[in-house]
């Protein structure tokens, strides 16, 4: 069984006065979030579905609300993202330049000295996957070699094959 809810009333005459003078969405949603469930008896899904969030939303919404947090916009929120970017997008650019300059003139840029070059960069080892995906980030790609020479002929390639000895001998 679930405990009994413990709902200050200060708190949910605070939320009835701020929610009369909100001027932001995150801000009423903040007090409907205290306010829905003290006044309504409702859950928290049922209060995250009357909301339009998710259920641990409201839970954040509450929490923000009791601390006296102001809220904060969506775009200023840090819940996604590279946390452990090793570097700075700009940083991996110059650091891929000449590789880049490289493969421009038409040489093949090869995996293993990029890796070494990153580890030796970074003072650590570095796993081949974190190569791959710097690499991809760039919007590099793998060029594959075709499956057959652009020059062959193969029509000169048939009568070879028909017209050859054959190189094995019966036992």
């Amino acid at each position: 069984m679930a405990r009994p809810r413990n709902i200050d009333p200060l708190l949910v005459k605070r939320a009835h006065m701020l929610a009369a003078t909100a001027t932001s969405v995150e801000s009423l949603r903040q007090c409907q979030a205290v306010l829905l469930p003290a006044l309504l008896g409702a859950t928290l899904e049922q209060t995250a579905h009357v909301l339009g969030v998710g259920r641990a939303t409201v839970a954040r919404l509450q929490a923000a609300f009791r601390t006296h947090r102001s809220a904060v916009p969506r775009a200023a929120r840090n819940w996604g993202g590279r946390r452990k970017s090793l570097l700075t997008q700009k940083e991996e650019a110059a650091f891929l330049k000449p590789w880049l300059e490289r493969a421009a003139t038409g040489n093949l840029v090869v995996v293993s000295p990029i890796r070494a070059a990153l580890a030796q960069r970074l003072g650590q080892p570095v796993k081949p996957s974190v190569v791959y995906r710097l690499l991809a980030r760039h919007g590099w790609r793998k060029v594959a070699p075709d499956t057959r020479h652009p020059k062959s002929k193969p029509e000169v390639q048939e009568a070879w094959k028909k017209n050859s000895l054959p190189c094995w001998k019966p036992c």
